[in-house]
């Protein structure tokens, strides 16, 4: 088996020069925006990932390390495997991205990243704690492993998915050419799914292939008319790291203990963010339904809340 080097422990020099070249650029031109606590909180929370990954990491290791003696195949250290297993785990990466955003109990861990209100590279670095504990890695990164690929050589493919969407968190780069907007995910498209707007909510979910979300419908283009408002729909107004990383989780808690019912437990716990069993909060597919009723001036029924589904994957707490 060789050795393969972690690619974001390699990259992080990399990311430390470019936020500085982004904040160099954005103070002589105007054309990006930092806010220095929110760029302090954002890094303080990389550095913490970074920790957790190394304290808490051991429990995905430990799952792979026994799955792989259950793998259909025995897929070599071979080119084709890398370049393969690199395609399969961002297709893999979008449904578990996209499921981040339809049940609370991952977007409680998810919801961290989306929770600075501004847009620039060091935005990337803002990561949750907690990952391994919400058992994410069982349910989305097994199928790699029981097809026969080694676990070594899916960890690989899966940092370089995260390396290269680093780039894509900037509004420094506007449009690229037409055939990379059509397969990659670039700036352009990773704006509009950090954007709280009604019209961008559930979209673009995509690691590193736009292709994805065009084959699924989750895709949403940018638009010159309807600039991106960042953050979350109900946003934290705070900087504390501790805050930051757990008001989610402690809003599960607080949700589930007022829980009259088996029914709402779960509804509190795995329905969509923003969900209540009197439908008196808002999710995404109401903020979306109450939206199109403006643009078509027909009165809207949010009876339909209730329901869970990934069309109704929400930013919405």
């Amino acid at each position: 088996m060789p050795n393969l080097p972690d690619p974001i422990l390699l990259a992080i020099p990399a990311f430390i020069a470019l936020i500085v070249a982004e904040m160099i650029y954005a103070r002589v031109t105007g054309r990006a925006q930092f806010e220095p606590s929110d760029t302090a909180a954002s890094l303080t929370m990389g550095l913490g990932n970074t920790v957790s990954g190394l304290a808490l990491g051991f429990v995905a290791v430990a799952w792979f390390t026994y799955l792989e003696r259950f793998a259909l195949l025995e897929i070599g250290y071979v080119w084709w495997a890398f370049a393969l297993a690199f395609v399969l785990d961002d297709f893999v990466y979008y449904w578990a991205h996209r499921m981040a955003h339809t049940v609370r109990w991952w977007w409680a861990d998810h919801v961290v990243h989306h929770s600075s209100q501004h847009y620039n590279l060091s935005t990337a670095l803002r990561q949750p704690w907690l990952s391994p504990l919400t058992l994410k890695f069982i349910f989305f990164g097994s199928w790699l492993v029981l097809i026969g690929f080694p676990p070594a050589m899916v960890a690989f493919v899966g940092a370089l998915n995260l390396v290269y969407q680093f780039w894509i968190h900037t509004e420094v780069v506007k449009r690229l050419p037409y055939p990379v907007e059509m397969v990659m995910n670039t700036p352009s498209h990773h704006r509009v799914h950090h954007a709280t707007n009604p019209c961008y909510l559930d979209s673009n979910f995509a690691g590193v292939f736009i292709i994805w979300d065009r084959l699924f419908g989750t895709f949403v283009p940018e638009s010159a008319t309807e600039p991106c408002r960042y953050g979350i729909v109900k946003n934290l107004g705070t900087h504390n790291p501790m805050v930051i990383c757990l008001h989610e989780w402690w809003g599960i808690v607080k949700d589930v203990r007022s829980a009259r019912s088996p029914r709402e437990v779960i509804g509190y716990w795995l329905g969509p963010p923003g969900w209540s069993p009197d439908g008196s909060r808002d999710c995404s597919k109401t903020i979306k339904k109450k939206w199109h009723a403006l643009q078509s001036a027909q009165p809207v029924d949010v009876d339909e809340q209730s329901e869970t589904g990934p069309e109704q994957a929400a930013p919405a707490e």
